[in-house]
């Protein structure tokens, strides 16, 4: 609590200082910005608009707030042991309330065409303590080298430069990032959660509904200048067409593509260090909230070697929608020989009614399959239904069934026969 008020403290200091000292005006609208409330919905990338709202430096404050009811029950008939070689158990688990998770945006309008995004989660499963996400600088006009420079190229030019997340695949904008849980209709993120925060730059193109983007980064989650030898850069890209067709039809189509040929340690599987929404199923008696938070995902454990690819559809006619991933992902640990190979694919369907789409319901089916290190093959599969209610657009409410069983697993793994159920209820403000 310290922490936090300390936290708190000093950001509200340095804000006052800005408006002191450098005439920082608060603003709510941003340019060439996704709003973290019921307008960011389906919205994906940032929109491309050349109109100019910049009259001085804005300031925008946002956060989110988010905590869930869990209603869980889980079985295995794995046994594995511990340093000792005793066998250990399913931890016990209830019904009540996780942990409340927060987050700290700051926007900056610091120039015409600029932008910089921070994110800093102020509680997360993993971190009780605050921490820096990542954020970056967002360039849609170079007007701060001369007025006009290459104006008509950047009117379908974005520029992105930061420590922040990789714009790899469709679902990770759909997903829950710590607290901001109001893009995602369901509680959970994908099995196979592909996301990552690295430091790098992404290069857009976008023009009558078209989009491509190439990317580079550093190839690493955690920043270091040691051991320089042991990776190699990351390359993203994605090509995509999104287009509302007509007053009633929008359809949307992307592939990506992330590749790493050398990795000290590649996180596109293990980089969301906030937390997996389940808490605690299928873990032994010895676990804990914090060190076990990856509970109910899946990382298939290509730690050196990584070539994923993900094609994304997504269609939307009237109040119906519906979003779909396919994903195949090839990798390997220095340890192995040879490339492994997982495949995962969901697909969800949705359906918007009410005063301005304000409830929904929906479900999402959810499949991984692949071989473990070891040549084990194994599979997974999540089932969701889910309903929610923006009381208002900065106030989701969210009610979620979910059945995920794991099959193939080793008999000393207690995922051997697993299985999780049950209800989650959540409520998200994002603003």
């Amino acid at each position: 609590m310290k922490t936090l008020a300390t936290y708190f403290c000093t950001v509200l200091l340095m804000l006052f200082g800005l408006q002191t000292f450098a005439q920082v005006s608060l603003t709510r609208d941003l340019d060439n910005f996704r709003y973290p409330d019921q307008r960011g919905i389906n919205q994906f990338e940032a929109p491309k608009d050349t109109a100019s709202t910049f009259n001085g430096v804005n300031v925008r404050i946002g956060g989110a707030s988010t905590i869930q009811f869990q209603a869980l029950n889980h079985e295995s008939t794995g046994v594995p042991l511990d340093g000792d070689g005793n066998p250990l158990a399913l931890i016990e688990i209830g019904d009540n309330f996780n942990l409340p998770t927060a987050n700290l945006d700051l926007d900056v309008h610091l120039y015409d065409g600029v932008r910089m995004h921070l994110r800093t989660y102020l509680s997360s499963r993993h971190h009780p303590e605050p921490y820096v996400k990542g954020g970056y600088i967002q360039i849609d006009k170079l007007n701060f080298i001369s007025e006009g420079f290459m104006e008509d190229l950047m009117k379908n030019v974005r520029i992105k430069i930061g420590h922040m997340e990789n714009n790899y695949g469709d679902a990770h904008l759909r997903r829950s990032d710590n607290a901001q849980a109001i893009y995602n209709p369901f509680v959970g993120n994908l099995i196979m959660d592909a996301f990552t925060t690295e430091v790098g730059g992404e290069v857009y193109y976008f023009n009558s509904g078209f989009l491509g983007m190439v990317g580079v980064t550093n190839g690493k989650l955690n920043q270091s200048v040691g051991n320089p030898d042991t990776t190699d850069p990351s390359f993203i890209a994605k090509l995509g067409y999104d287009k509302q067709l007509n007053d009633d039809l929008r359809f949307r189509l992307t592939g990506s593509v992330y590749h790493t040929n050398k990795s000290g340690n590649a996180y596109l599987y293990h980089a969301d260090r906030a937390g997996s929404r389940y808490y605690l199923v299928l873990e032994n008696e010895e676990a804990s909230t914090s060190s076990n938070f990856t509970s109910g995902r899946f990382a298939p454990g290509f730690r050196n070697e990584l070539t994923a690819f993900m094609i994304n559809p997504f269609v939307k006619y009237g109040g119906l929608e519906f979003f779909g991933t396919f994903e195949k992902a090839s990798g390997k640990a220095n340890s192995e020989l040879d490339d492994r190979t997982f495949n995962q694919y969901a697909a969800e369907v949705l359906y918007r009614f009410g005063n301005e789409e304000n409830v929904y319901i929906g479900g999402r089916y959810n499949y991984v399959e692949g071989e473990m290190m070891g040549g084990t093959d194994i599979d997974i599969t999540r089932f969701n239904l889910a309903a929610g209610w923006f009381m208002t657009k900065n106030i989701l409410a969210k009610l979620e069934y979910v059945n995920q069983k794991y099959e193939g697993f080793p008999s000393n793994d207690l995922r051997n026969g697993g299985k999780f159920d049950g209800v989650m209820v959540e409520a998200v403000i994002s603003f």
